[in-house]
């Protein structure tokens, strides 16, 4: 049904963003998703966190592999610029697109068989890179294209449809990333679209490798009991390690509070915030407490969302390379040739 293209009509009472686009502007063709799969949740998601950020599609490049989860670039952001690769190759396509042109927003949509399975080398490279991306797993833990083999995200001991039991330890994305260097790691679950389009957004905003597992039930072959990535599992088990909203950069506002006090704080729009200082159970700029979250209660078989862990003062490839600021299609003949000499001064330098 992809060839069916959505009318371009748009109802006049539809909200406009800071640059005039409604959210139909953020739309794609017509999903061939099964109905009520996670993936579809996920991009509409996407669609709120791009229109919200008032961001021109036309910056965006969308990225994916194969599988269910790679089709859905397909249904958000028609718009962009998109590049769907061969299985699990989705990473260094878009590592090689980002060190030529930093200008555009790389978001890069994969899936538990995608990025742990084919392409976990992939996976690891772009993620301890630092490549300025958002990396999206819409994980569901079976290979749907395929009919429901148990993917490697697979917990140990979930059923198949067909009631076979899974014997494999699992692989944690989310762990394996914070353990990379990811400087922004957070997990979600596609029927929690509250939580999950503000981690959207703070991904697009932040200077990094940016990594988002999103949990999303496949309702074709996951969904049922026994399953540890279905809604009814997921919705049981869900521990929200914090709900969080995204603000854009404005000037500071600081507060000086002690524990146990309460403080007004006039916000940028003229709001009061009446602010009680408590201590906080969870610090996401500690790496290592963050493993250590997620492990323990991944033993108490609860499935943590939330932002994880962040790094503010990461730096992405460019800055570890050095590279240069303009966007290489706009370099001239002289810039990317610069001569003989330039290059014996190169070799030079490396014997």
């Amino acid at each position: 049904m992809t060839w069916i293209a959505k009318p371009k009509l748009h109802h006049p009472t539809l909200g406009c963003n800071a640059i005039g686009f409604t959210r139909r502007d953020y739309e794609g063709k017509i999903s061939t998703l099964c109905a009520g799969c996670g993936h579809d949740s996920i991009s509409a998601a996407i669609i709120h966190a791009c229109w919200e950020l008032a961001i021109e599609p036309h910056r965006v490049a969308k990225l994916s592999g194969i599988g269910c989860s790679s089709k859905t670039p397909d249904y958000f952001l028609g718009q962009s610029h998109g590049f769907n690769t061969v299985h699990g190759r989705m990473p260094s396509v878009l590592t090689g697109a980002n060190l030529a042109n930093r200008d555009l927003i790389y978001l890069g949509v994969s899936g538990d068989g995608d990025s742990a399975s084919i392409g976990m080398g992939q996976f690891v490279h772009a993620i301890r890179r630092g490549v300025n991306m958002v990396y999206i797993v819409e994980n569901n833990g079976v290979y749907g294209l395929t009919k429901g083999q148990f993917s490697a995200t697979a917990d140990q001991g979930s059923v198949s449809k067909k009631g076979v039991a899974n014997s494999d330890a699992p692989i944690d994305l989310v762990g394996l990333a914070m353990q990379l260097g990811a400087s922004f790691v957070a997990r979600g679950f596609s029927g929690d679209k509250q939580q999950l389009v503000p981690i959207i957004k703070a991904a697009i905003a932040h200077r990094g490798a940016a990594f988002i597992d999103v949990i999303s039930p496949c309702v074709a072959f996951n969904n049922h009991a026994g399953s540890t990535k279905s809604y009814e599992y997921v919705r049981e088990h869900n521990d929200a390690v914090n709900r969080l909203d995204f603000i854009e950069p404005r000037a500071e506002i600081t507060a000086d509070v002690a524990p146990g006090d309460v403080v007004e704080v006039e916000q940028h729009d003229g709001s009061v915030l009446r602010l009680r200082k408590l201590d906080a159970s969870h610090d996401p700029t500690d790496r290592v407490a963050a493993m250590n979250y997620v492990n323990a209660h991944q033993a108490k078989g609860e499935v943590v969302t939330g932002l994880l862990y962040v790094d503010s003062a990461a730096h992405d490839l460019h800055g570890h390379l050095n590279t240069v600021a303009a966007p290489f299609n706009t370099l001239d003949a002289k810039a990317l040739c610069p001569g003989a000499a330039t290059l014996a001064k190169i070799n030079a330098s490396l014997r």
